[in-house]
């Protein structure tokens, strides 16, 4: 039976299945958190997988503590990058751009270790500008482990960034929200004004100011 790109099983190798249909041989998967929130920064991991690791998957799936059991293991068993892009870049370039250069970034410090990797997996549906084939997966996180691997550990690393956070700014929630746009993190923003790590750009942000 000819091998057919409908015979690939959605799971967690999905994504690795579908790059060596195509004939890639090596791949890192990307991925970020802190797309929506309105303080704190975007972080972007990207992960290339020297060993298989038991018990990945999307972080938003996997309890707090799952993430972190997970999260040395990741670091032990791969190649791997983390760029923080700060809310002052999000603010001048935008989210959507400052994802793709957090993007860029990992996936440059990756190859400079191993040159031989041939594509990047990539949560969503866009590309970036960047010189090495790409295949974006819509809800990669659970559908690649590479891709996987990278969301625990922008998910985790950004935790722990607004866990200090809350350290300096313990009137604002941080450490329960982690600057998404919850009704406690308005009210905050409202009583106690704007701080350096909001997203100036982000409503009701914006509107604060």
């Amino acid at each position: 039976m000819k091998k057919s790109l409908f015979n690939i099983k959605k799971d967690i190798n999905y994504g690795e299945n579908l790059a060596l249909f195509y004939g890639y041989k090596s791949f890192i998967g990307i991925d970020e958190a802190g797309r929506g929130p309105l303080a704190g920064p975007v972080v972007v991991a990207g992960v290339y997988l020297k060993k298989d690791i038991s018990g990945l998957n999307d972080s938003k799936q996997l309890s707090e503590n799952k993430r972190s059991e997970l999260f040395p293991l990741i670091k032990e068993n791969s190649l791997y990058s983390i760029a923080v892009i700060s809310p002052k870049i999000i603010d001048e370039i935008n989210i959507l751009q400052a994802t793709k250069k957090g993007m860029v970034e990992v996936a440059k410090n990756i190859l400079n270790i191993n040159p031989d990797i041939d594509v990047l997996l990539i949560d969503g549906n866009q590309k970036i500008n960047f010189e090495l084939d790409q295949l974006p997966i819509v809800k990669g996180d659970s559908l690649s482990k590479s891709i996987a691997a990278a969301s625990i550990l922008a998910k985790v690393t950004r935790d722990n960034i607004m866990i200090e956070y809350s350290k300096k700014h313990p009137n604002y929630g941080f450490e329960r929200h982690k600057g998404y746009p919850t009704k406690a993190h308005i009210k905050a923003i409202e009583r106690y004004g704007v701080l350096d790590i909001h997203r100036k750009t982000f409503k009701p942000v914006k509107n604060l100011l």
